[in-house]
């Protein structure tokens, strides 16, 4: 699948993944689109404060589902449908995400160094604006756009 075709297939599931999360009151954490051709993979991921159930997952497969099958939103030979919570070192993508898990640990990968480092670890302190507050260590703020974050994750301390 063309990446401007990919990416507004993924807009449209987003769009109507949404719709169907909150007429649930289930959170729409993340989507994702993988494979080609006949091994296609929809990856849905969701979330609500009291955390994900079997059931929730069933509920938002079997609904969403049901809308992309009858609006035909994903052309080709099929794919699999995969609704899953986001774990316990899920992604953090959104302002929201940031300011919802502050106090927790967290690693962060950035497109151009801050102190001459791209990836850091610690505790996120909160988001202001656009500007993402991390505290590597005791007492040591760095501060960097989300518009400069590559990848960030939950760090679950096992």
């Amino acid at each position: 699948m063309p990446s401007l075709l990919k990416q507004s297939v993924q807009a449209k599931v987003v769009e109507i993944a949404n719709r169907v999360g909150v007429s649930t009151g289930i959170e729409i954490v993340d989507v994702e689109l993988l494979g080609g051709g006949a091994s296609r993979l929809l990856r849905v991921y969701i979330d609500k404060p009291d955390g994900v159930t079997h059931s929730d997952c069933e509920i938002i497969s079997d609904k969403l589902g049901a809308i992309l099958d009858a609006e035909d939103v994903i052309p080709g030979e099929g794919y699999q449908l995969e609704v899953s919570s986001p774990g316990v070192e899920r992604k953090l993508k959104t302002p929201r995400d940031f300011e919802r898990f502050a106090g927790q640990s967290a690693v962060i990968q950035l497109r151009n160094p801050v102190e001459n480092r791209k990836k850091w670890e610690g505790v996120l302190a909160g988001i202001s604006g656009n500007v993402i507050r991390l505290e590597a260590s005791p007492g040591n703020i760095i501060q960097f756009p989300l518009d400069d974050v590559v990848r960030a994750n939950l760090k679950f301390k096992w």
